[in-house]
């Protein structure tokens, strides 16, 4: 993987896997927050959010922005969908609307011209400081649902009164098996690692499916920011995650397959489905899934190999048919 190392761009630096196959996430470098003090207040029209609809993790600021109605507040830019060597870059169908840069590594060296680290996204951007003000992705999300509230045209509250530490902690929950766990089974060098990200993740998925049985999303009976994160992945897992990283390895030439009993889809979970189904027919998150510039990053030019290409038309999710989890609750949100 590449990366800006002192400022200049290098392909020789960033190791994703620890000695023992395992893949690790890079820790986020910028770690500021709206509203905290008097140098990101909250105002309209302000901040501008750098995202990649095909990022899972950018994914899901984007649905924060939708449900919270933020779009005349907070303004969102793309990248391309495709990252090669390069990195997330701009193009005359997708530009940088602030500076017309070519590439988001630029955006990040206007931040800070000798930066090291991953250039990722999202990114959470001053235009008045011009500069990063977060790129991770589940404090930028807070951020959006509670810092901008006072923007938000929608009464939606994603972390409510009396949910909070449930909320934290289903998040926490989620994270390293489930919404981390697909990259640590696609990204295992070694057969120790996939195996253990696989059954971790597979157990997961079994697990949800059976608290979803009497409740409608995974903090009870109303949408939060963990309903949020979840289908992020779940979302992308028929036609990306389960296509071939999982359950086709090719990351290394010792991962072999002996987990193929664990290999569910979504579809053939009952809960989970009606559950992704559920989520995607909500007000404002429907618009936010690009499916073919998710299939198209994983299926060109993103690593391992092993990833893709797919045919939309080979897998249909059916996400606007009835889902009947409103049985469970009547209403959404608190």
């Amino acid at each position: 993987m590449n990366m800006l190392y002192e400022g200049e761009w290098r392909t020789d630096k960033f190791v994703a896997n620890n000695e023992d196959g395992e893949f690790e996430r890079q820790t986020t470098e910028f770690r500021n927050w709206v509203g905290e003090d008097e140098r990101f207040p909250v105002e309209a029209g302000r901040y501008h959010l750098y995202i990649c609809r095909a990022c899972p993790w950018a994914h899901r600021t984007a649905m924060t922005r939708a449900l919270k109605g933020l779009e005349n507040a907070v303004s969102l830019s793309l990248v391309e969908p495709v990252r090669i060597d390069d990195g997330w870059e701009f193009s005359e169908d997708l530009p940088d609307p602030l500076y017309g840069e070519e590439f988001l590594r630029d955006i990040y060296l206007r931040a800070d011209d000798e930066f090291t680290g991953r250039v990722t996204v999202p990114v959470l951007w001053d235009k008045q400081r011009e500069t990063i003000v977060n790129n991770e992705s589940r404090e930028i999300m807070r951020m959006l649902d509670e810092a901008f509230a006072p923007l938000a045209e929608h009464d939606v509250d994603l972390n409510p009164d009396g949910y909070e530490e449930e909320v934290d902690r289903l998040i926490d929950e989620i994270y390293e098996p489930v919404n981390n766990g697909v990259y640590r089974a696609g990204f295992a060098t070694t057969q120790e690692a996939y195996e253990e990200a696989v059954e971790e993740l597979f157990d997961a998925l079994d697990h949800w499916d059976e608290v979803l049985d009497d409740q409608r999303f995974l903090a009870g009976d109303v949408l939060t920011e963990a309903d949020v994160a979840m289908f992020a992945t779940l979302i992308r897992f028929d036609h990306v995650y389960h296509t071939t990283p999982i359950t086709l390895p090719k990351v290394c030439d010792n991962v072999t397959d002996p987990l193929r009993e664990k290999w569910k889809r979504i579809r053939d979970y009952e809960n989970l489905y009606g559950y992704m189904r559920d989520v995607y027919q909500i007000d404002g998150i429907a618009k936010t899934v690009n499916m073919d510039h998710i299939v198209r990053h994983y299926g060109n030019g993103a690593s391992p190999p092993g990833f893709g290409p797919y045919d939309l038309e080979e897998v249909d999710l059916q996400l606007g048919q009835p889902h009947g989890r409103d049985e469970l609750s009547s209403k959404i949100f608190v």
